[in-house]
């Protein structure tokens, strides 16, 4: 069990990245209070080349600015002015290619989770959107910038082995302005086998 470093999230392939991150546990202690849970889903964007991503075509704007940070840090957004989207910013600076966690497994602080989600009852469908994941874990778009592996925010190595034949790849999700980039296998998913194992 290891909390993972600066330098695992400055790797250049964002894709291969987004893929290894599922079974890796995701951390947030927020006021003394930890949660959180195994990386279930993700999703990559592939910097200035990809038409889903924020930053196509070497967009910048206000919103996405952080997109353009070395990696290791966090970038949230507003999706619909209600979803706040937790993101992993990867790759060297000025590079903006990002993860967008999709889904996490509730392991640590159950019951915080249920009060923050405003549900009664703890399954994988706690934390199965990515809005859900940020609300769940007590993450909103003011904490925009803060490093992975920072008292607040981190991810662990504990040694879980994802087989390959438990990751589902599909196109993203929800990017259908995209056109053809909308069909790219860039969303990683936990399979039901695999969800059975973890959280049966």
């Amino acid at each position: 069990m290891f909390k993972l470093q600066k330098s695992y999230f400055l790797q250049k392939n964002v894709v291969s990245l987004a893929k290894d991150l599922l079974g890796k546990y995701l951390f947030t202690c927020v006021d003394g209070q930890l949660v959180g849970g195994i990386i279930s889903e993700t999703e990559a964007y592939v910097a200035e080349v990809d038409r889903a991503s924020h930053a196509y075509h070497h967009r910048k704007t206000k919103r996405n600015a952080m997109m353009y940070h070395e990696g290791g840090v966090i970038y949230m957004y507003l999706c619909y002015g209600m979803h706040h989207m937790l993101n992993f910013v990867t790759n060297e600076e000025d590079v903006a290619d990002a993860i967008l966690i999709r889904g996490i497994y509730p392991t640590h602080g159950g019951e915080l989770m249920l009060q923050r989600t405003g549900k009664t009852h703890l399954s994988p469908a706690l934390t199965d959107g990515p809005g859900k994941v940020s609300k769940a874990l007590g993450l909103t778009v003011a904490d925009n910038g803060t490093p992975l592996g920072s008292e607040k925010i981190w991810v662990e190595d504990r040694g879980l082995m994802v087989a390959e034949d438990n990751i589902l790849i599909t196109p993203r999700i929800g990017v259908d302005y995209a056109k053809e980039d909308a069909l790219l296998p860039y969303r990683f998913v936990l399979k039901e086998a695999a969800k059975r194992e973890l959280y049966p």
